[in-house]
């Protein structure tokens, strides 16, 4: 029997915010990589005071772990948000709903951040715990240790 897919993922695919690609397990290793790298470089900056830093650096630790989830699904994303969409959509049940939110609050509070100029402590610890945690579930259902 072939899957279905939900009518929010078709959506994504025929507007080509979403897109089947060839990925491999090189590409997915190199996303997480990148998001350890992104996550230690935020908590430097939180460290330092450097808020509006470590807030960015948070979001694109988290950014790199979905992405990695999405490429081991064999997607690409051609946007931020469509990059949300499309964990909703394809992981239901492996991302628990509170770390979705930390994905897209995170992504509300990089936009503020680099477009805005507005950051806080707050807003980088914030980004900083749900980078940890959603970096820490993406490799579980990655199997990376």
């Amino acid at each position: 029997m072939g899957s279905r897919i939900s009518a929010g993922l078709a959506k994504l695919l025929s507007e080509r915010k979403l897109v089947k690609a060839q990925t491999s397990r090189d590409m997915i290793l190199k996303e997480i990589e990148a998001a350890e790298a992104d996550l230690h470089d935020a908590q430097d900056s939180l460290q330092d005071n450097k808020f509006k830093w470590a807030t960015i650096q948070g979001y694109y630790s988290m950014f790199h772990s979905v992405r990695a989830l999405l490429f081991n699904k064999g997607y690409r994303e051609k946007s931020h948000y469509a990059l949300l969409l499309a964990i909703r959509e394809l992981f239901p049940n492996e991302l628990e709903t509170a770390l979705i939110s930390h994905f897209e609050d995170g992504m509300a509070l990089r936009q503020e951040a680099d477009y805005g100029s507005k950051f806080s402590e707050t807003g980088a610890m914030d980004t900083i715990d749900g980078s940890e945690k959603i970096l820490a579930r993406a490799k579980e259902i990655l199997k990376i240790s």
